[in-house]
């Protein structure tokens, strides 16, 4: 099949600047406030938003919904409220188990080749569901839960580093609590960083295809994340490679 690639990467060491929204933050608020905030949007800046997950206008309950007409609605209201005719980066934010796999990746790529979006990923997935969607489509990255001390995937890492899939880690930091692990503590100390820096530093040099989405509540958290640049020496990094685990 052809390679992600085609569509330009996006997992390599020129990590590109992104703006991540989803219609599940706030009801599709966030994509407004992010096209209030940016728009027009630099040249250099990737806007990437999820569809997938939708709410009732009964119960006011969010659930999966991959139904081909829900994944085109949402897509359409996304170009709208993020002020764009073409979705750069779209993931799947979970595979809906109540509807075929083909027909939800069928529909993201029948709205790539209409030219309103520009890559295709997914979120939570394992390495065998990948493996199964890129015998369907094109896949450009994985949103995937994973940090230092938690890497229950590093089997689908492991899988997209050899497809050259970007991998986007949420929950980087294991709510911030890394700083309670002596080895972390200790490189931290080192280095005159924060944990959280030390946490995203390893990340960056983890792997070549790692792009990590640390959220943050302030402009002091932002900071903190964006200094995370350090220079981990190779013993320090076979300390924090040796934690392991899960938090």
């Amino acid at each position: 099949m052809p390679s992600s690639a085609r569509h330009g990467p996006l997992g390599r060491r020129g990590r590109p600047n992104k703006g991540i929204a989803a219609h599940m933050y706030g009801a599709g608020a966030n994509e407004e406030v992010l096209a209030e905030a940016l728009h027009p949007y630099p040249k250099d800046l990737l806007i990437t938003t999820k569809v997938g997950v939708v709410r009732s206008a009964e119960t006011g309950e969010w659930a999966l919904n991959g139904r081909p007409e829900s994944l085109r609605a949402e897509v359409d209201q996304a170009l709208r409220r993020l002020r764009v005719d073409r979705l750069e980066l779209l993931q799947l934010h979970r595979i809906d188990p109540e509807t075929p796999l083909a027909d939800q990746l069928g529909a993201l790529r029948d709205l790539r080749e209409a030219g309103k979006v520009g890559r295709i990923g997914l979120s939570e997935v394992s390495a065998a569901e990948l493996a199964e969607a890129r015998e369907i489509v094109d896949i450009a990255s994985v949103q995937n839960r994973y940090n230092l001390t938690d890497r229950e995937h590093e089997p689908v890492l492991a899988a997209c580093e050899a497809a050259g899939i970007a991998f986007l880690p949420w929950r980087t930091v294991a709510w911030g609590k890394a700083g309670d692990r002596t080895e972390v503590a200790a490189v931290a100390a080192e280095l005159n960083a924060t944990p959280t820096q030390v946490c995203l530093a390893w990340l960056l040099d983890h792997s070549p295809v790692m792009l990590p989405i640390p959220g943050t509540s302030g402009v002091a958290h932002l900071e903190e994340n964006t200094a995370a640049d350090l220079a981990l020496t190779p013993e320090q990094r076979a300390r924090l490679d040796g934690i392991g685990g899960n938090a």
